[in-house]
Protein backbone atom coordinates (compact mmCIF):
# COMPACT_ATOMS: atom_id res chain seq x y z
CA UNK A 1 0.00 0.00 0.00
CA UNK A 2 1.55 3.29 -1.13
CA UNK A 3 1.94 5.60 2.11
CA UNK A 4 0.97 9.17 0.57
CA UNK A 5 -1.37 10.62 -2.84
CA UNK A 6 2.12 11.58 -3.96
CA UNK A 7 3.58 7.84 -4.45
CA UNK A 8 0.35 6.36 -5.90
CA UNK A 9 -0.23 9.75 -8.19
CA UNK A 10 3.20 8.74 -9.42
CA UNK A 11 2.31 5.10 -9.57
CA UNK A 12 -0.63 6.15 -11.71
CA UNK A 13 1.50 8.19 -14.23
CA UNK A 14 3.60 5.27 -15.07
CA UNK A 15 0.97 2.81 -15.00
CA UNK A 16 0.67 0.22 -18.22
CA UNK A 17 -1.38 -2.19 -16.46
CA UNK A 18 -4.09 -2.16 -18.93
CA UNK A 19 -4.33 -0.65 -23.10
CA UNK A 20 -5.44 2.65 -21.91
CA UNK A 21 -1.63 4.00 -21.12
CA UNK A 22 -1.28 3.67 -24.86
CA UNK A 23 -3.83 6.18 -25.54
CA UNK A 24 -2.79 8.64 -23.00
CA UNK A 25 -0.70 12.16 -23.36
CA UNK A 26 -1.02 12.49 -19.57
CA UNK A 27 -2.33 10.37 -16.52
CA UNK A 28 -4.55 12.17 -14.42
CA UNK A 29 -4.10 10.86 -11.01
CA UNK A 30 -7.02 13.43 -9.56
CA UNK A 31 -6.91 16.72 -7.49
CA UNK A 32 -7.53 17.71 -4.49
CA UNK A 33 -6.53 17.55 -0.57
CA UNK A 34 -5.61 14.97 1.12
CA UNK A 35 -8.09 15.47 3.99
CA UNK A 36 -11.03 15.93 1.40
CA UNK A 37 -14.72 15.23 3.43
CA UNK A 38 -15.76 15.22 -0.50
CA UNK A 39 -14.31 12.50 -2.92
CA UNK A 40 -15.56 13.32 -6.24
CA UNK A 41 -15.22 10.30 -9.01
CA UNK A 42 -16.09 10.69 -12.83
CA UNK A 43 -15.69 8.60 -15.67
CA UNK A 44 -11.90 9.18 -17.50
CA UNK A 45 -9.91 11.71 -18.58
CA UNK A 46 -11.42 13.71 -21.99
CA UNK A 47 -9.06 15.39 -24.42
CA UNK A 48 -8.11 18.74 -22.29
CA UNK A 49 -7.56 16.36 -19.07
CA UNK A 50 -5.43 14.17 -21.25
CA UNK A 51 -3.27 17.12 -21.83
CA UNK A 52 -2.96 19.16 -18.94
CA UNK A 53 -2.95 15.72 -16.76
CA UNK A 54 -5.87 17.06 -14.12
CA UNK A 55 -8.95 16.09 -13.81
CA UNK A 56 -12.43 17.90 -14.85
CA UNK A 57 -10.60 20.37 -16.41
CA UNK A 58 -12.55 21.04 -19.78
CA UNK A 59 -16.64 21.24 -20.67
CA UNK A 60 -17.77 19.29 -17.93
CA UNK A 61 -15.67 20.26 -15.16
CA UNK A 62 -16.52 23.77 -15.78
CA UNK A 63 -20.49 22.22 -15.11
CA UNK A 64 -19.05 20.52 -12.19
CA UNK A 65 -17.55 24.08 -11.25
CA UNK A 66 -21.11 25.38 -11.57
CA UNK A 67 -23.05 22.48 -9.68
CA UNK A 68 -20.33 22.53 -6.85
CA UNK A 69 -20.49 26.64 -6.42
CA UNK A 70 -24.73 26.77 -6.28
CA UNK A 71 -24.03 24.10 -3.30
CA UNK A 72 -21.89 26.17 -1.46
CA UNK A 73 -19.05 23.73 -2.56
CA UNK A 74 -15.35 24.94 -2.81
CA UNK A 75 -13.62 22.85 -5.27
CA UNK A 76 -10.23 23.50 -3.60
CA UNK A 77 -12.00 21.44 -0.37
CA UNK A 78 -13.00 18.14 -2.77
CA UNK A 79 -10.60 15.27 -4.22
CA UNK A 80 -11.28 14.87 -7.88
CA UNK A 81 -10.62 11.85 -10.25
CA UNK A 82 -11.59 9.38 -12.78
CA UNK A 83 -12.83 5.57 -12.80
CA UNK A 84 -9.56 5.39 -14.57
CA UNK A 85 -6.99 8.02 -14.82
CA UNK A 86 -5.92 7.37 -18.87
CA UNK A 87 -7.64 8.94 -21.57
CA UNK A 88 -9.55 5.93 -23.94
CA UNK A 89 -9.28 6.69 -27.44
CA UNK A 90 -11.91 8.75 -29.22
CA UNK A 91 -13.51 9.07 -25.77
CA UNK A 92 -14.91 5.62 -25.84
CA UNK A 93 -16.38 4.21 -22.28
CA UNK A 94 -13.71 2.34 -20.43
CA UNK A 95 -14.40 -0.99 -21.03
CA UNK A 96 -15.06 -3.69 -17.54
CA UNK A 97 -11.49 -4.84 -17.39
CA UNK A 98 -10.44 -1.03 -17.85
CA UNK A 99 -13.06 0.01 -14.76
CA UNK A 100 -11.60 -3.04 -12.64
CA UNK A 101 -8.07 -2.86 -13.16
CA UNK A 102 -7.76 1.10 -12.00
CA UNK A 103 -10.14 0.62 -9.71
CA UNK A 104 -8.08 -2.34 -7.80
CA UNK A 105 -4.45 -0.76 -8.75
CA UNK A 106 -5.42 3.13 -7.99
CA UNK A 107 -9.14 4.56 -6.98
CA UNK A 108 -9.49 2.01 -4.06
CA UNK A 109 -5.78 2.71 -2.40
CA UNK A 110 -6.61 6.95 -2.50
CA UNK A 111 -10.49 6.74 -1.50
CA UNK A 112 -7.97 4.77 1.22
CA UNK A 113 -5.76 7.44 2.21
CA UNK A 114 -8.41 10.11 2.20
CA UNK A 115 -10.83 8.70 4.05
CA UNK A 116 -13.37 11.00 2.81
CA UNK A 117 -16.85 10.78 4.53
CA UNK A 118 -18.33 11.42 1.37
CA UNK A 119 -17.69 9.35 -2.37
CA UNK A 120 -19.46 11.29 -4.82
CA UNK A 121 -20.63 9.25 -8.21
CA UNK A 122 -20.32 10.86 -10.93
CA UNK A 123 -22.23 8.66 -13.98
CA UNK A 124 -22.98 5.27 -15.05
CA UNK A 125 -19.04 4.70 -15.25
CA UNK A 126 -18.57 5.24 -12.03
CA UNK A 127 -20.98 3.62 -10.63
CA UNK A 128 -20.05 0.39 -11.70
CA UNK A 129 -16.87 0.53 -10.85
CA UNK A 130 -17.36 1.63 -7.16
CA UNK A 131 -20.74 -0.26 -6.57
CA UNK A 132 -20.74 -2.95 -9.60
CA UNK A 133 -24.61 -1.72 -10.49
CA UNK A 134 -25.24 -0.51 -14.25
CA UNK A 135 -28.56 1.45 -13.62
CA UNK A 136 -28.23 5.27 -12.50
CA UNK A 137 -31.49 6.48 -12.41
CA UNK A 138 -33.34 4.65 -9.96
CA UNK A 139 -30.18 5.71 -7.94
CA UNK A 140 -29.54 9.37 -8.44
CA UNK A 141 -29.81 11.60 -5.49
CA UNK A 142 -29.11 8.53 -3.12
CA UNK A 143 -26.70 7.96 -0.26
CA UNK A 144 -25.77 3.88 -0.51
CA UNK A 145 -23.29 2.49 1.97
CA UNK A 146 -20.83 -0.12 1.29
CA UNK A 147 -18.14 -1.59 3.15
CA UNK A 148 -18.06 1.33 5.72
CA UNK A 149 -17.67 3.83 2.73
CA UNK A 150 -20.78 6.02 1.78
CA UNK A 151 -21.60 6.95 -1.62
CA UNK A 152 -23.52 9.71 -3.09
CA UNK A 153 -24.72 8.98 -6.68
CA UNK A 154 -25.27 11.70 -9.67
CA UNK A 155 -25.37 11.98 -13.45
CA UNK A 156 -22.13 12.68 -14.91
CA UNK A 157 -21.65 16.32 -15.54
CA UNK A 158 -21.78 15.78 -19.64
CA UNK A 159 -24.98 14.33 -19.29
CA UNK A 160 -25.89 17.19 -17.51
CA UNK A 161 -24.74 19.40 -20.29
CA UNK A 162 -26.71 17.53 -22.69
CA UNK A 163 -30.01 17.15 -21.41
CA UNK A 164 -31.89 19.51 -19.22
CA UNK A 165 -33.92 16.99 -18.06
CA UNK A 166 -30.86 15.45 -16.46
CA UNK A 167 -29.46 18.85 -15.60
CA UNK A 168 -32.74 19.87 -13.36
CA UNK A 169 -31.88 16.28 -12.07
CA UNK A 170 -28.35 17.32 -11.08
CA UNK A 171 -28.90 20.60 -9.68
CA UNK A 172 -31.34 18.87 -7.49
CA UNK A 173 -29.19 15.97 -6.55
CA UNK A 174 -26.35 18.48 -5.67
CA UNK A 175 -28.69 20.42 -3.45
CA UNK A 176 -29.57 16.86 -1.50
CA UNK A 177 -25.50 17.18 -1.38
CA UNK A 178 -25.23 20.53 0.60
CA UNK A 179 -27.86 19.54 2.96
CA UNK A 180 -25.94 15.78 3.71
CA UNK A 181 -22.80 17.72 3.59
CA UNK A 182 -24.50 19.70 6.73
CA UNK A 183 -25.40 16.61 8.86
CA UNK A 184 -21.61 14.92 7.75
Amino acid sequence: MPATLFTLAEGIRACTACPLHKSRTLAVPGDGPANAKLFFVGEAPGNEEDRQGKPFVGRSGKFLDQLLQKAGIKRSDVFITGAVKCHPAKNRTPSASELNTCRHLWLENQIFLIQPALVVILGTAALRSLLQKEKLQPLHGKIIEKNGQKYFITYHPAAGMRFPKIRKMMEDDFGKLKKTLEKL
